[in-house]
């Protein structure tokens, strides 16, 4: 089978968010990867997702798996929309149950195995704990674009923590163009 390339705007986020963004609008339109954007399928946008994550060598492209990534997006958005919100942390909970961390001792010395109660929760299960990662490191750096019009998430590395844009080339530049043809205007 050959690589379909991903139609996302928006790909190379921590897997929480990445996830959140396989839902995103194209001119107006609602566009969702699992859901036959772009012309895949359900099953082709999930391989598509699973490679774009580094993902494809775990885990395998089934319908199963895809539920509970279903799952575990629901869960997610629910909880970066609104962290206090308990429904939705329990909803993330009840995902990250379905998974844990094993510690190891390896020749290389102390390590850490991820085992789950099922296979096909396993990439659901990576993306509720790497959104537990993304809260313990800096969770004001998780932002939504500040266009209106878009709906992507982005975790902001930059080193002021100033990052307002999903891409300064897709939404960024737009705002610009649309601030400068209003001052142009006025005049």
């Amino acid at each position: 089978m050959t690589a379909t390339a991903d139609p996302r705007p928006l790909t190379g986020e921590p897997v929480a968010l990445d996830l959140l963004n396989t839902r995103w609008a194209e001119d107006g339109e609602p566009l969702d990867l699992f859901a036959g954007a772009a012309g895949l399928t359900r099953m082709q946008g999930l391989a598509v997702w699973l490679e774009s994550t580094g993902l494809a060598g775990r885990f395998r492209a089934d319908a199963a798996t895809l539920v509970h990534l279903l799952t575990a997006r629901e869960a997610l958005a629910r909880a970066v929309a609104d962290p206090a919100d308990e429904s939705a942390r329990a909803l993330v909970d009840a995902v990250l149950e379905h998974g844990r961390i094993r510690a190891t001792l390896t020749a290389e010395g102390p390590g850490e195995r991820t085992e789950f109660d099922d296979r096909t929760w396993g990439p659901a299960w990576t993306a509720a704990r790497n959104y537990l990662e993304l809260l313990s490191s800096a969770p004001d750096r998780i932002r939504k674009c500040a266009s209106e019009t878009c709906v992507l998430r982005f975790y902001d590395v930059s080193r002021n923590g100033t990052r307002r844009w999903c891409s300064m080339a897709a939404c960024g530049n737009r705002a610009k163009a649309s601030r400068h043809y209003a001052r142009t205007r006025v005049r």
